[in-house]
């Protein structure tokens, strides 16, 4: 005799439903101990009737099986966790390869290359953009230009006051080195001088000297 199929529903009449549960829950225990025995298998069941009746059994212990699952939830979130921190990451990278391929296309562009395939608005923005960065590069040309030339110009004035100052220490060199010349040459002349004043006339006879009168003093 084939079975019907029974319709899976909440039974409404109470006495069928408890006879129900009390058929059912032994089936149940009794197909959780021949799974723990026949594949070695760790087994924890837990029942609560309609009245909060508790039925359990377990292999081993029921608190060391809820442990057990509780550790094993845990590693479980984590490691979901992780995949879930992985799949943001490699989302990211996507992310970021795909703007560092739309910079590599636009930067060939603004150099003139892969443009076949551009319209005139593309065109249009791509001219806009190069005549802004053409702007701020000169604006920064000119500003290091000009710092370039003042600061030639502060190192102009440090020579020029430098050589300045060599030119008046030389100058204050020069003054006491001609003098000392000059005092002694004019010691020189003096003495020159003072010689050619005592130079005494002499002359050559041949003969007898001549006799010197002597005077006579009266008395």
């Amino acid at each position: 005799m084939v079975r019907g199929k029974t319709e899976i529903k909440r039974i409404e009449n109470a006495t069928s439903r408890q006879v129900t549960f009390s058929k059912r829950r032994n089936g149940l225990l009794k197909k959780a101990f021949e799974l723990s025995v026949l594949c070695d298998a760790e087994v924890g069941l837990i029942i609560f009737s309609p009245t909060s009746k508790l039925y359990e059994f377990s292999s081993s212990s029921i608190a060391k099986t809820i442990e057990r699952y509780q550790k094993r939830v845990k590693e479980t979130g984590i490691n979901h966790t992780r995949d879930d921190n992985s799949q943001e990451a490699r989302d990211e990278t996507y992310g970021l390869t795909k703007k560092i391929e739309q910079i590599e296309i636009s930067k060939r562009k603004l150099l003139g290359k892969g443009i076949d395939a551009c319209s005139i608005e593309e065109l249009q923005q791509l001219e806009n953009q190069l005549e802004r960065g053409l702007s701020r590069i000169r604006v920064k040309k000119y500003q290091l230009l000009r710092e370039e030339i003042e600061k030639l110009k502060e190192e102009e004035r440090n020579l020029i006051k430098e050589n300045k100052e060599l030119k008046e220490k030389w100058r204050g060199m020069g003054a006491i080195v001609v003098a000392s010349p000059s005092s002694t040459l004019s010691s020189a002349e003096v003495n020159t001088d003072s010689n050619d004043n005592m130079e005494v006339e002499t002359g050559l006879f041949i003969g007898p000297p001549e006799p010197r009168q002597s005077k006579k003093i009266p008395p």
